[in-house]
């Protein structure tokens, strides 16, 4: 970072990017004097207590002066007038700070806390960002989850950081360059595949300014145990699944149920794997609790340990919280009170939780009760115990419903982690060689 002006970290989590950046941020301003401000992006969670956390935990960043840039409008704008080196928002806030904020954009470093989030070019986060891109003469970006939904989400997230020198100024070139028509319906073209070569091209665009390092190669972490627990639906279950895969409709009571496209589709069946699925006024009807049973198994044979639930329908909370004694982690004081061992079963949902919650000290089991298709907040919400700090086996128990959508999200989680791994692999660090 202080090297290049143009830094990539793909640091995977508990590689410490926080304090790595908050060093160099340090020496920039106050032994190369080269910066005066630093604008840091972050989400919400992570811009309120990590990056905070982190500037007083240690005594040689004691000169670093922050102002965290969150809340209603008025506090923001205190906060964007408060002197400091170091202003912290959130990545939500970033259009209202390029476009009503009305603040001089005066600072000469960048730094984007989870690239990642930045990986799709139609976004207002994404656009606003670029139009103001040219004021900072230093950028870095930080993830440990580069290409979560494949190579197709670098190119935006490289826009960003070089202006397109690597991969390209424009979307339509860089996918005519890498990349070939993988599904489609006629002339409409639903996805694309890396050309042959394309992923190796592609690495070696960017390895000049990028840096990957992987936990495994530079931690001793305890052992992980990946599990499935498969449950098994009855007949009847069975058929009114699939009928509704079929048909995309289907009668609950009183209630007709429908799926109006494939994404609706799509949710409707995660929901039906889970036990339950919602009406089009968001009620929610139960239709089996497999998964609940299961649940209940595997909080038993945790024998008292302390057991982290993973979420991702509402529906899916209110049955969990139902049926066992549950507390939801989200605020500093669960999360305190989980790392003290005060509670036995907590429950998190992957887009609250997936970043930036250490929560290692208090459990080393989580079980997946519903899947997510984000490789990035898969990843990131099995890193909540599985990271420096961690010093039991960790167990993650994922709760599979027998042939349904379940197991084709598990195996495009695989798919896409293959991905990522050789991208990793690609720009890895090589600590202590010779440049």
């Amino acid at each position: 970072m202080i090297s290049n002006p143009l830094s990539a970290l793909f640091l995977e989590m508990g590689l410490g990017k926080t304090i790595t950046t908050l060093t160099a941020i340090d020496e920039l301003l106050y032994d190369c004097f080269e910066i005066r401000k630093v604008l840091i992006i972050a989400p919400l969670r992570v811009a309120n207590s990590t990056w905070p956390s982190e500037i007083k935990k240690w005594e040689h960043l004691k000169l670093l002066r922050y102002s965290i840039v969150t809340g209603n409008e008025a506090e923001r704008i205190q906060a964007l007038n408060t002197k400091a080196e170091i202003y912290i928002i959130n990545r939500e806030n970033v259009d209202w700070l390029v476009n009503k904020s009305g603040v001089a954009m005066n600072f000469d470093m960048l730094v984007i806390d989870e690239l990642s989030s930045f990986k799709s070019y139609t976004s207002k986060r994404f656009k606003s960002l670029l139009k103001i891109r040219p004021y900072f003469k230093r950028v870095v970006g930080l993830t440990g989850t580069p290409s979560s939904n494949g190579l197709m989400d670098l190119w935006a997230e490289f826009r960003i950081l070089d202006f397109g020198k690597r991969l390209g100024r424009y979307i339509t070139h860089y996918r005519n360059k890498y990349f070939v028509p993988d599904k489609r319906n006629g002339m409409i073209i639903y996805s694309y595949k890396p050309q042959e070569d394309a992923e190796q091209q592609i690495y070696k665009a960017i390895n000049d300014i990028t840096i990957s390092m992987k936990s495994c190669d530079h931690l001793k972490l305890p052992e992980l145990i990946m599990n499935e627990v498969e449950v098994v639906l009855e007949n009847k279950e069975v058929e009114r699944y699939q009928a509704f895969k079929k048909e995309m409709v289907m009668t609950i009571g009183e209630e007709e149920i429908d799926a109006v496209n494939a994404a609706s589709l799509s949710n409707k069946l995660l929901q039906l794997a889970n036990g339950s699925i919602y009406d089009e006024n968001k009620n929610y009807h139960i239709v089996h609790d497999k998964k609940m049973e299961a649940l209940e198994q595997l909080i038993e044979e945790a024998n008292g340990k302390p057991v982290l639930i993973g979420y991702w329908f509402k529906a899916d909370k209110e049955r969990i919280e139902q049926r066992f004694k549950v507390r939801e982690i989200q605020s500093a004081g669960d999360i305190e009170d989980w790392n003290k061992g005060d509670i036995q079963v907590g429950l998190i949902h992957p887009a609250s939780a997936g970043h930036g919650l250490n929560l290692q000290q208090g459990g080393c089991t989580l079980i997946w009760f519903g899947l997510t298709w984000s490789l990035e907040l898969y990843q990131q919400t099995n890193a909540r115990l599985y990271r420096q700090g961690q010093n039991q086996t960790v167990v993650i128990h994922h709760i599979i419903t027998k042939n349904t959508i379940d197991e084709d999200v598990m195996k495009a989680l695989k798919r896409k982690e293959r991905t990522q791994e050789a991208l990793m692999s690609a720009v890895k660090a090589r600590i202590g060689e010779s440049e």
